[in-house]
Order: structure tokens, then C-alpha cells, then sequence
């Protein structure tokens, strides 16, 4: 979860606790490194010691866009852009990185409502 927050009324906190309710090992991703939810958070993708299947970005355009190639180079298979984090230029990397992201809100299509959270 790129973007995981400790604030549980934002969405980065929201979608790690939904994913983790829905059954999947969620891994936090925040450059503060602090705890997030009893979990053990990570200040990028390259510092989780095993491997990642899915990145679900939570963050502003700007910042993902500098972790696009991260998610390339650790070839992590799939790639949900949020809203708000689904800017154009980050969709357009993605795309020249190989990846194919998916757009629209990673809850929703696990069967989670933010609202719930």
C-alpha cells in the first residue's frame, strides 16, 4: 500500500485496513517509517524484504510518478492507480515501463467500501 497513512480517515489507511479485512497480506509503504496499523511500514518498495505481487498508489501524481520505475525494476505484476493518484503522466510511464496500470479504486474492486472504514 504506497501511500499508507497513519491518519485512519485517509484513504491510505482506509485501503490497508480493507485489504487486510478481505484477506491479503498488505505491506505499508511510507517514507516515515513508523508502525502503520500494528504493521511493519517500509519507506519504499525496494526496502520490503520479499516479493510483491501487487503496488496499489495512494499518493499524488508527482510522487508516483518518481515510483513508476521502481515498480518497473522490481517487476511487480500489477499496478492499481487510485483516484487522484491516476495522473495522466503517471499512466503514460507506467505504459512505457510495460505496464498496463489499473485505474479506479483498488477497495471497490476487492469487494471494500471506504465508507466502511
Amino acid at each position: 500500500m504506497v501511500g499508507a497513512s497513519r491518519d485512519r480517515h485517509k484513504f491510505g489507511n482506509k485501503a490497508l485496513r480493507g485489504f487486510r479485512n478481505a484477506g491479503y497480506r498488505v505491506v505499508p509503504i511510507n517514507p516515515c517509517g513508523h508502525a502503520i496499523e500494528g504493521l511493519q511500514s517500509y519507506p519504499s518498495l525496494r526496502h520490503v524484504p520479499f516479493d510483491i505481487d501487487l503496488a496499489s498508489f495512494y499518493v499524488p501524481p508527482d510522487v508516483g510518478l518518481q515510483l513508476v520505475d521502481e515498480v518497473a525494476s522490481l517487476r511487480i505484476p500489477t499496478l492499481w492507480l487510485n483516484p487522484g493518484a491516476d495522473g495522466p503522466e503517471v499512466v503514460r510511464r507506467a505504459r512505457e515501463l510495460g505496464i498496463e496500470p489499473v485505474i479506479g479504486c483498488s477497495m471497490i474492486r476487492i469487494g471494500e467500501s471506504p465508507a466502511g472504514y
